[in-house]
């Protein structure tokens, strides 16, 4: 039976799962769109941050206590002008895609939220369907510029 448990602290993931193995998760489940665990680690601390203008939670679903699915969103800090939250990760177990698991993950993420939720991805990320399924919108093209190394 699928189970979401939704997290505020580091202390009760920690009771759940551990921050390392859903950084293994989240590593393992992001495929070719994953980020370092490095990176991985950072959007776990800044959900749980507790500084101003900093913060989030976690989704975890699980199946038979076993994760099948995860989302970091952060807490941005700057409503008014920027969405208050934004969808750093969102992974579903490979063997379990196919089973709705993506979308229920998002309708807690919504229902978690107090504020409007941004998010990126990739053009070529089949997740983009899913997105506007459930109501996101393109309103903007990113662009960046990185400094060389």
């Amino acid at each position: 039976m699928l189970k979401i448990e939704t997290f505020l602290n580091l202390e009760t993931l920690e009771q759940h799962i551990g921050k390392d193995a859903l950084i293994e998760f989240l590593f393992t489940h992001l495929d070719r769109f994953r980020d370092t665990k490095s990176a991985i680690s950072k959007a776990i601390d800044y959900a749980f941050s507790k500084d101003p203008g900093r913060g989030g939670y976690l989704i975890v679903a699980f199946e038979d206590k076993l994760p099948v699915g995860a989302v970091v969103m952060n807490n941005t800090g700057m409503e008014e002008f920027i969405p208050e939250y934004y969808l750093i990760y969102i992974a579903v177990d490979a063997s379990q895609r196919g089973k709705g698991i993506g979308g229920k993950l998002l309708q807690q993420a919504f229902d978690t939220a107090d504020g409007d939720i941004a998010l990126h991805v990739e053009y070529d990320n089949p997740a983009k369907r899913l997105y506007e399924r459930m109501g996101f919108s393109t309103k903007y093209a990113e662009m960046r510029w990185q400094r060389s190394k």
